[in-house]
């Protein structure tokens, strides 16, 4: 019960509650968004896609793929993983300022993704990730 109301935490506590946040935000992102606007990327287009820096909907959606998928693959095992996180940083805030105009009820996944990789930005990988087995 001491533990339950305790303020201390081991290193090994703290890199597995980091692994497993890498692991669901990153396969989470990759399967439930980035995987369908990889197979579907021509349906996708002729419906229309959002370009909010004026470089044409081909070139964001290939970037948002490049994101949401490769990215957070990445992320996932815990490669690259600092950058890995800035590609989606950037298609999770324009996702939730621009394209939900930071509305929490519309918009709380992309908020809660941008906060996630946000925090992995600040605190990298953790020790069990391939970066800390190439010693990076």
């Amino acid at each position: 019960m001491k533990k339950l109301f305790s303020t201390r935490y081991s290193d090994n506590a703290f890199n597995f509650a980091i692994l497993l946040l890498r692991l669901f935000a990153g396969i989470s992102m990759a399967v439930n968004h980035g995987y369908g606007k990889l197979t579907g990327f021509k349906q996708i287009l002729a419906k229309g896609f959002a370009d909010p820096f004026g470089i044409g909907q081909s070139m964001s959606l290939s970037l948002t793929i490049f994101a949401e998928f490769f990215c957070a693959i990445f992320i996932a095992v815990g490669l690259l993983t600092r950058l890995a996180t800035i590609p989606l940083i950037i298609a999770m805030s324009v996702a939730f300022f621009m394209m939900h105009h930071a509305r929490i009820g519309e918009g709380e996944l992309a908020g809660l993704y941008l906060t996630i990789f946000v925090v992995l930005l600040f605190v990298g990988p953790g020790k069990i990730s391939v970066d800390r087995l190439l010693g990076k």
